[in-house]
């Protein structure tokens, strides 16, 4: 199918030519903040671990006392137009159906940073340094939100998926041609602990040789039950047989995590990325994991912060806690801060 789309990949990449060329020559109109912009965002539609990414900067900026704001659109919400601000609050548990499913989890675990979901990035982020004296915005998904200018660009890349100018959309998966990687100042290479990460370490290197290029992995923090948030043990669940399911850009990175793991996975089930579930749906999982033996259903918190609480699922619905991890986490800190200290 994705030779056949190939010619259609073509013109979608003149189109984001053209596209680009229009900002270049001022034909579209590029808005600046008062304060630095980190750009975080992908080459490719979705499931390269981005949003832990974004978290881990945002806790990275609060420690060395910098006042993030997150601005993002908020993809697969229902309230497209509406700008929508979410002071800092450790309870806040906003809808991911009105925000959006990865904002609603980005305001769970960094309550104390403001978030704005908003498709006007620039009106969002305004709002955000008039509200609560932010002095630096993290640009969620920002690779190719061109009218927001940016300071610091930083690009993810999935180790585990292999990139090429003929996977252009709608043929794959990529939203732009490899040229676009010599935007980023700072590229992260993604679930390198799951795959050989040299491959796209070197293609980057090669169309980019002054960028900073760093590895990172995904990190299993623990588990918790998906509908009433009890921490579970993890050494009582790892020697079951258990079911997995998850609706997002990639999910057989998140099935071969569970693996890596050490999970004995009897069933797994895709959903497409940012579904929203229904409880019918949930009770099909759980007769299908029951169906396999499963004594367990395991998923992400992406997709757990959609749940409703007045369901009942069994066997229990886990959802595992992650975060970016880097094995040279110094350097890149002061790589990323030494960027932004030159832009303020």
């Amino acid at each position: 199918m994705s030779a056949l789309l190939r010619p259609l990949g073509a013109a979608f990449g003149l189109g984001v030519r053209v596209r680009h060329a229009a900002y270049r020559h001022g034909w579209f109109k590029t808005r600046r903040l008062n304060h630095p912009v980190v750009s975080v965002g992908n080459l490719t539609a979705g499931g390269t671990g981005k949003t832990p990414l974004v978290a881990y900067i945002a806790r990275l900026l609060l420690r060395h006392d910098w006042r993030p704001s997150i601005l993002t659109r908020g993809y697969g919400r229902s309230s497209k137009d509406a700008m929508i601000l979410l002071p800092p609050d450790v309870g806040r548990r906003p809808d991911p159906r009105e925000v959006g499913d990865e904002p609603a989890l980005l305001a769970r675990t960094i309550p104390e940073v403001p978030l704005v979901v908003c498709a006007d990035r620039f009106r969002g982020g305004q709002m955000a340094e008039m509200q609560h004296q932010v002095n630096v915005h993290i640009l969620d998904d920002g690779f190719q939100h061109l009218a927001l200018a940016r300071d610091v660009e930083v690009l993810v890349l999935d180790a585990t998926q292999p990139l090429s100018d003929r996977n252009l959309l709608p043929a794959g998966r990529q939203r732009e041609p490899l040229s676009a990687i010599r935007r980023a100042q700072i590229v992260v290479l993604t679930r390198t602990d799951s795959a050989d990460p040299l491959p796209v370490e070197e293609l980057a290197r090669k169309i980019h040789p002054v960028a900073r290029i760093f590895r990172s992995q995904t990190k299993l923090l623990g588990w918790t039950e998906a509908l009433s948030g009890e921490n579970v043990s993890m050494e009582s669940i790892r020697p079951q047989k258990v079911a997995a399911f998850c609706a997002l850009g990639n999910p057989q990175a998140f099935f071969a995590d569970l693996r890596r793991w050490g999970f004995d996975l009897a069933a797994e089930n895709a959903f497409p990325d940012h579904h929203v579930y229904t409880g019918g749906e949930i009770d099909r999982l759980a007769a299908d994991a029951r169906a396999h033996g499963a004594t367990a259903l395991l998923t992400t918190q992406k997709d757990a912060v959609k749940f409703s609480p007045n369901w009942t699922a069994q066997p229990p619905i886990l959802a595992c806690a992650i975060e970016t991890n880097f094995p040279d986490a110094g350097e890149f800190e002061s790589t990323l801060l030494s960027y932004l200290e030159k832009a303020h």
